[in-house]
């Protein structure tokens, strides 16, 4: 039994006479009888009661006749959502990001990507980079955002951004009047951070790391302008992009680190071995096509 016959069965079952239902169809009688067989023979039982005049549906041919409605509403409704997503123009894009990203680099390409594309649709995940990472890889999402790159070897890329790190003081502090400090000299002040997980707490543990120290924590935040907040409240210090919270009026001091080339790297990513949808593989393009940001 296909999804055809109980279209034709419906057909049948509406009119309860097997050549107007033939007819009705554009098929032969022959046709449609050996449909109906087929659709019988699956249930195990008869679904019409013969008669001179034609055909009358019986109790299971109620039962069925209801669930041939409900499926092939059903099988339509997939097939429609799958040409949806097939068409590049109105496709639905599946993008995951980071928290760090949501006030400025993501609303700049959603806006810019609207503009060449304004049926697309987005489904959008925010996140740690571990979690982006995962989306990826259970098909929630089929493009991300994040930082740091991962792994290469299942992981393709593209940069978008590089920012510059600074450590971040709160006013007044000993080092908020050095034109350039080395991470170092925070070596015995508290740190104020991210989260484990999170992809910039990666970065900047190694950074710490490649000072000489392991920072102490005294807080460990989910977004980096909370970090920010808590560094202008005199909780701590903390290595930050500037860019990512340039504007804000925490009251905390950024220092441009020296003796490093600190950077943090935001990018593009999709899993190698999955292929895009139409939609998905036209926004990668389009990212593609945009020029390095460098804050």
């Amino acid at each position: 039994m296909h999804v055809e016959d109980l279209r034709w069965f419906a057909v049948l079952a509406e009119t309860e006479h097997l050549t107007a239902a033939a007819a009705a169809l554009g098929t032969s009688q022959p046709n449609l009888s050996r449909s109906l067989r087929r659709v019988e023979d699956a249930f195990g039982v008869p679904l019409f009661e013969r008669e001179h005049r034609g055909l009358r549906l019986n109790p299971y041919g109620r039962i069925v006749l209801e669930a041939a409605r409900a499926g092939t509403a059903a099988v339509d409704s997939a097939q429609q959502r799958i040409d949806a997503l097939l068409d590049p123009e109105s496709g639905i894009v599946r993008l995951a990001f980071l928290h760090s990203v949501a006030s400025s680099l993501l609303p700049d390409l959603l806006k810019a990507f609207r503009a060449v594309g304004p049926s697309a649709e987005f489904a959008l995940r925010q996140g740690a980079s571990t979690g982006i990472v995962q989306d990826l890889e259970s098909g929630e999402a089929e493009i991300g955002i994040t930082a740091p790159r991962p792994d290469p070897e299942r992981f393709g890329w593209h940069l978008l951004e590089q920012q510059r790190l600074a450590l971040h003081v709160p006013p007044g502090h000993p080092l908020a009047s050095r034109r350039r400090v080395e991470l170092a000299a925070a070596a015995a002040e508290p740190f104020v951070g991210l989260q484990p997980g999170f992809g910039f707490r990666r970065i900047s543990d190694e950074l710490c790391q490649a000072a000489g120290f392991t920072p102490r924590l005294a807080f460990e935040a989910t977004d980096l302008t909370t970090i920010d907040s808590l560094v202008g409240a005199g909780l701590g210090v903390a290595v930050l992009p500037t860019s990512a919270v340039r504007g804000s009026d925490s009251g905390a001091v950024a220092v441009p680190l020296a003796g490093v080339q600190a950077l943090r790297e935001i990018g593009m990513t999709w899993r190698l071995r999955a292929q895009l949808t139409p939609a998905a593989e036209r926004f990668r393009a389009f990212v593609r096509s945009r020029p390095v940001l460098r804050r």
